[in-house]
This record gives structure tokens, sequence and C-alpha cells, in this order.
């Protein structure tokens, strides 16, 4: 099969015919019909980022497909069958904290890279291989529809969030990092899981201004001045109500007293999602007062990624027309030109956009 495969990073990547991958048991070989570029995964590919990848490897995390080959324990998946394709690997051997790679992406810790040994090769790929429980059913599309359908990636990150703050219909939420395009993604999964109210502060007012439009008067656009103290109170009188859950996506490079600012208008008894960046890149981590949090009650929910029913659950949101995924507009390439669509994604990020490699 053609593969974009990356060998030494800071290299571009080179297009060229690899092994097809090998079936196993427990395991389900995909043919790739398009998946997403993230935008930085320049940064990824040149070593910014410092992800653990054991080159060469074909990235690409995820994607949208159709099943080529099923081994002997799948029960449900057919041959032809449409399919999102789940990049979160997790051990099998520990169901109470497993062991986790980000399959063509990154692994986390020495079990995460023991997983990456095997599950390795990502979505740059005419085919991948993917654990059984990684492929999910998606139901009839067409081909062109299956540029769309890459913004599951995209969404599944904040939607994994509220699941761990359990968001309930009706309540009030605050994305931080709102104007990005995992805040924006988290605007509209909140509201197709009920919010009732969602605060979104923020500096690009053009894009506040479209966030509204595209959702109307339950986001709440708050323009954030660099005061700590004055943008809590701003982002507070925003809201109805009392701010029942707050989920922060901050990239690295944000002061963490941006972050603070945010995470701080929670009501007592209020909980808050921690996904970000903050202090990942070198800088300060994030303080918050022990009595505040004490004497409030506040839970605080660190989560990376989502559980492994979320994609299924994100896809009924998405068929009930809950959820839209004709906001974004995608942008399509075809794999030999693979690089182009590396820095097509850097240069064109933001709300609601997605670029696509199609092999």
């Amino acid at each position: 099969m053609k593969a974009a495969v990356l060998k030494s990073f800071g290299s571009p990547l080179v297009i060229e015919d690899v092994p097809d991958p090998a079936i196993g048991t427990g395991e389900v070989i995909v043919d790739v019909v398009a998946t997403r570029v993230l935008s930085y995964m320049n940064e990824v590919l040149d070593g910014t980022r410092n992800y653990a990848l054991d080159l060469p490897i074909v990235p690409g995390p995820g994607g949208i497909g159709r099943v080529r080959a099923i081994g002997p324990d799948a029960t449900r998946l057919a041959v032809g069958d449409w399919v999102f394709c789940d990049p979160t690997v997790r051990s099998r051997d520990d169901s109470v904290a497993p062991d986790i790679a980000l399959q063509g992406l990154t692994a986390a810790g020495p079990g995460g890279i023991l997983l990456q040994k095997h599950f390795r090769h990502g979505s740059f790929a005419q085919q991948m291989r993917l654990p059984t429980e990684n492929v999910k059913r998606l139901g009839a599309i067409t081909s062109e529809e299956a540029t769309r359908w890459c913004a599951l990636g995209t969404l599944l990150v904040p939607y994994g969030g509220f699941l761990a703050a359990d968001l309930r219909p009706g309540e009030t939420v605050l994305v931080s990092g709102a104007t990005g395009n995992f805040g924006s993604a988290a605007v509209s999964v909140a509201l197709a899981m009920g919010a009732a109210c969602v605060v979104a502060p923020g500096r690009n007012e053009k894009i506040l201004d479209d966030l509204v439009r595209r959702f109307d008067d339950r986001v709440k656009p708050v323009r954030l001045t660099g005061n700590e103290d004055d943008d809590r109170e701003s982002m507070r009188r925003a809201a109805p109500g009392p701010i029942d859950c707050v989920f922060d996506i901050m990239p690295p490079s944000v002061s963490p007293t941006v972050v603070r600012a945010a995470v701080m208008t929670v009501r007592a008894y209020g909980r808050i999602v921690l996904m970000g960046g903050v202090g990942m890149a070198g800088g300060a981590g994030l303080e918050l007062p022990y009595p505040w949090i004490m004497r409030n009650c506040i839970s605080i929910h660190g989560v990376w990624m989502y559980p492994p029913d979320a994609a299924s659950r994100l896809i009924a949101l998405v068929r009930a027309g809950l959820l839209r995924l004709d906001e974004y507009k995608a942008t399509a390439f075809d794999l030999d030109h693979a690089n182009e669509a590396v820095e097509h994604a850097a240069a064109n990020g933001g709300p609601f956009k997605l670029t696509v490699i199609r092999p």
C-alpha cells in the first residue's frame, strides 16, 4: 500500500509503498478514506512537541474508512462497514488503569511505548490496523461525507471532558479557550449535550461574534482584557446564573493567570475540567487556592482524551441531529500531497476548519 512515512524528525514525509498491514486476532484492517490533519501536526513531525514516536512511523491519528478485514472475535462488524477509527488505543491487561497510546501520534509512558510497537502506524496511509474495539460503526455515509465526518476526532476531545464532569441538560458552562479549534468544538458539544448557556471568553471578537451567529444567544461572549480580577468578574456577569462547569482547553502558550481567571468563576460545588496545556511547555503551572477548593467543594477533573464508549455515543448525537458536522469547512488533499496538507493545516487552524487527507 501507499503511505506517508516519517523517517526522521524535521524531514518531510516520504510517500512510498510499504507492506500491507497483517491482521491478527482482536484486530481489524480498515481502508482509510479520509483522515484529519491536526493544526499542530507540523510541530509533531519536526520534533518541537517532543511526542513519543518510534521512527520510522506512518503518522495520523484516527480517520474515517471502510472495513477491509475482521478478526475471528468480531461479531457485529462486517466487511464494507463505514467506520470511525478511534486512535486512543488502551492496553487490554489492566482495565482499571490502562496504558494508552494515540496511534500514529504519541504514547504515554513506558506502557504506551509498548503499545505503540504494535499499534504504531496511523492513518496517513491507504490501510491501517486497529484493535477491534477501536473501530466504531457510523452507518451509511457517502465517500464525500467521509471528509466532514473527520470532525469527530476534534469533537471527541471536549466530549470526553464533559462526560467526566457529568454535564447535565440545563446547566451553564464556561469554555476557557472558546475561540480555538478544540474550544469552539467544546461550545458546540456542550450545547448538543443540553447546556442552556455557554459563556465564551476570548480576545478575538470576530470569532466570538461568529460563535453567537452559529449558536444564537445561548452563547454569551466575553472580551478578555488580561486583568485577572476584571476578567473573572466579566465572565460571571455574562452568565445568566451560577456557572456549573468550567472547561479549560487553553494551549501551552497561555499564561496560567488567564486560565485561573476562568476556572475560579465556577460556583460552589461546581466542576472544573482541565484538558489544556498550561505548564506543558516548561512554564509555570496552574496555582489554585487550597481553601477555595476545599470550602467550596470544587471538583477538579484532569482528563486526557475520552472513555472507550465515547465515540459511539458522539456518533449517536450526530445521527440525532443534535451535533452538526456541517459547521465544519474542509479542505482535502490526496496522499501524494501529505506534506502540503500538513503545511495547510498549520496555516489554517481555527474554529470549524478541517484539513483532510484522502488516501
